[in-house]
């Protein structure tokens, strides 16, 4: 993508380099870039100054067509997928989590293998074990109804674990440090 490379040229490298550049096109400092800021930061950027053309790539980061492009649409979008390194490793990790091998992560599947009785929230009596185990599960559905609106079903398939992964992974710039903490919080040998 022509804008990923234009604005690792100019030196947005990593994830603090890519916070940079975001904060930089912020003009107003609330958190997301409006069309405004978007338009402007391409032109200054040399992307584009085309309207159309612009219109056009703003649509493709706004993921949750808010109107706005919040840093982890920017994000997303600028560091792209996950390589094939931790989409395996994340598929690993559902693999570990699918108790009953059906290809989706029901309640039964996360209570076994997701521990809440330690979550401050249940130890202070705020929430119960299963309120904290429906959050996880709407975790990772917030994440995939970006994309798929009708997608909130009490069941994580795989494309929806990777979805939230893949965000997951946007922040990570280290391979190592990704599949470090995917084997430390599912419990699985390295690959």
């Amino acid at each position: 993508m022509r804008v990923r490379s234009r604005i690792q040229q100019r030196g947005a490298r990593g994830i603090a380099g890519l916070g940079r550049s975001f904060k930089v096109m912020d003009d107003d400092n609330s958190g997301c870039l409006n069309r405004s800021e978007f338009f402007k930061a391409l032109n200054d950027y040399r992307i584009s100054n085309d309207p159309k053309e612009i219109e056009a790539i703003f649509k493709i980061f706004d993921q949750d067509n808010s109107g706005s492009i919040c840093y982890n649409e920017f994000i997303r979008q600028i560091v792209g997928k996950m390589n094939v390194r931790r989409e395996s490793i994340a598929t690993r990790a559902f693999t570990v989590m699918d108790l009953n091998g059906n290809g989706t992560l029901e309640i039964s599947d996360i209570k076994q293998r997701y521990n809440s009785k330690k979550h401050p929230d249940v130890l202070l009596g705020k929430k119960s074990e299963d309120d904290v185990l429906y959050e996880f599960l709407d975790t990772f559905e917030a994440h995939c109804a970006m994309q798929h609106p009708d997608s909130k079903d009490r069941q994580i398939t795989l494309p929806e674990w990777l979805e939230y992964y893949n965000n997951v992974s946007c922040s990570i710039d280290n391979d190592d440090y990704f599949e470090a903490m995917m084997v430390n919080a599912f419990g699985f040998d390295k690959p």
